[in-house]
């Protein structure tokens, strides 16, 4: 099995299924550390866009650097396909919240770039929450319509 040419998702063909359906939104890349994160996404069926597999997350104290990841031809991407928006989609420790400021800074000159809001897990309860969870649920509220 190898890597989707593309996004970098396991592919055992040059491109991967997503990146191959022409019914997928264009205009839209998700970013995720690794294909597991991915699949995870796809299970919500919320995302209708493309992806990007980064290969893992910037870990100084690892001696994992940018330039370890597939950032380039992320950066590639966005100017060659016109996308219009980046998702971010890393998860909340300290390497993707590391992983999201670079990535954030690098593409904004050149398109827009949010990320997901992460918070209280359905059926949980406040008590039990720490500190950050509370704040970044609190951040990613949304309007009540």
């Amino acid at each position: 099995m190898g890597q989707c040419r593309r996004c970098f998702h396991l592919s055992a063909e040059e491109f991967c299924e997503i990146c191959r359906n022409e019914e997928r939104r264009n205009g839209q890349i998700c970013v995720v550390a690794d294909s597991r994160d991915l699949l995870a996404m796809e299970r919500s069926r919320e995302f209708h866009g493309h992806y990007h597999v980064l290969g893992g997350l910037i870990s100084p104290m690892d001696g994992i650097g940018p330039e370890l990841l597939q950032i380039q031809p992320l950066v590639e991407r966005v100017d060659r396909e016109g996308i219009i928006e980046v998702i971010l989609a890393l998860t909340p420790s300290v390497e993707g919240d590391t992983t999201s400021l670079y990535l954030a800074r690098l593409l904004k000159p050149f398109t827009s770039v949010t990320r997901i809001a992460y918070g209280l897990p359905v059926g949980g309860e406040l008590e039990y929450a720490d500190e950050v969870t509370l704040a970044r649920a609190f951040e990613g509220r949304r309007r009540m319509e």
